[in-house]
């Protein structure tokens, strides 16, 4: 009989739960950790919503990766008896000519399978009237994307994981002592140390701080604003049911996702913010970002030109140099993985990056060239 190998995996957002779900699932001993719990309000998984699209521009393996995870968030209501992806549509919108992105797309969605509509702004206005299809140059709308309960996911995959035998503990971890070595263990918060055959780190935007050397600025934490707005008494224009998710290509990308459950209209500028302390940072929003998406709010959504704003919130994007995730063993200790750099698109991956991950560790195989760490000393 082979011993099962003992794999510890810290962090438990959408990375780090679905790699060790995936592990457990090929048969390794797995202990999960996290300093706050899934999808806590410091964490990059944290939050309400998140996007699920296809549309990547040029880049065939995020579409790939993309509809990979929706057929895996699919299989996983349906063993969990829940709903997390919300299949309301993506509506893209461009603007001034910024098109390029979106039409380099439509020929991969095509190939792959994944239907998708192109619109003029006669036909969003036809569709949508109650959103102002003014200066759309381009409309292309996903019928199957959506949004994602992001919070409720993280801990779903959390108790899917402990349902299935897997181990999690709600405790934080020192920073590990692997820079020119194989790790022995981790030294934990309340003193005692976790043995394991493999690590996984899959932290987010903790990871440069946690590997200096081999992550270190890789790994830049940036402040990202979200606003939500409430709609008229009684109103029944604005909820999920009535509208898709829309991102607007202008000289930014805004984006945006319809009422659900009560929490009021969200709208968010992908820009990235300044540069943001995760475990530290004061999460209060600033008022430059609330006058920009008042401004886009009431031009876009006429009808919402005055709506109160009824909550905020603060997470941080962390973002690698290109955008790309890091996914790669660590360049010294070889029985240690880092997987993060999520960028403001990781979440959707969440269960085709636990996949792939989980593969890699257990056959000890080769990683994606375009998430290696390699890439930034070329």
């Amino acid at each position: 009989m082979h011993k099962k190998p003992r794999i510890a995996v810290v962090g438990a957002g959408a990375f780090g739960g679905w790699t060790a779900l995936y592990l457990l699932r090929r048969g390794a001993h797995v202990v999960l950790l996290d300093a706050w719990g899934p999808g806590n309000s410091r964490a990059s998984s944290g939050g309400e919503t998140r996007v699920l699209r296809c549309i990547y521009g040029a880049n065939q393996l995020y579409s790939k990766m993309a509809a990979r995870a929706a057929q895996l968030w699919r299989v996983h209501e349906k063993l969990w008896r829940c709903e997390l992806l919300h299949r309301i549509g993506v509506l893209w919108m461009t603007t001034g000519g910024n098109n390029q992105f979106e039409l380099e797309s439509l020929p991969i969605l095509r190939e792959m399978g994944v239907s998708y509509d192109e619109l003029s702004a006669a036909d969003i206005a036809k569709r949508w009237p109650q959103m102002n299809s003014q200066a759309v140059d381009c409309g292309i709308y996903e019928p199957h994307g959506g949004y994602l309960l992001a919070r409720l996911a993280c801990e779903a995959v959390v108790e899917g994981f402990r349902v299935e035998g897997g181990e999690y503990r709600q405790i934080a971890v020192a920073p590990p002592e692997c820079e020119q070595k194989v790790m022995s263990g981790l030294t934990l918060a309340d003193g005692s140390t976790l043995a394991a055959d493999q690590y996984v780190f899959a932290c987010g935007p903790w990871m440069g701080k946690l590997f200096p050397e081999s992550i270190g600025d890789k790994i830049r934490p940036t402040k990202q604003d979200v606003f939500f707005f409430g709609t008229p008494a009684g109103e029944d224009r604005f909820p999920d049911q009535k509208l898709p998710v829309w991102l607007d290509h202008r000289e930014t990308f805004i984006y945006g996702i319809p009422g659900n459950q009560d929490r009021g209209f969200k709208i968010a500028d992908d820009a990235r913010g300044p540069e943001f302390d995760p475990t530290s940072g004061e999460r209060v929003v600033s008022q430059e970002g609330l006058k920009k998406v008042r401004e886009y709010l009431g031009f876009r959504f006429p009808a919402l030109k005055d709506a109160p704003l009824v909550e905020t919130q603060v997470c941080q994007y962390e973002d690698t140099p290109d955008g790309n995730f890091i996914i790669d063993r660590h360049p010294a200790a070889t029985n240690v993985w880092l997987v993060c750099g999520g960028s403001g698109h990781g979440f959707k991956h969440g269960p085709a990056v636990g996949e792939m991950v989980a593969g890699s560790v257990m056959r000890d195989g080769e990683v994606e060239p375009m998430f290696r760490l390699a890439r930034f000393n070329a």
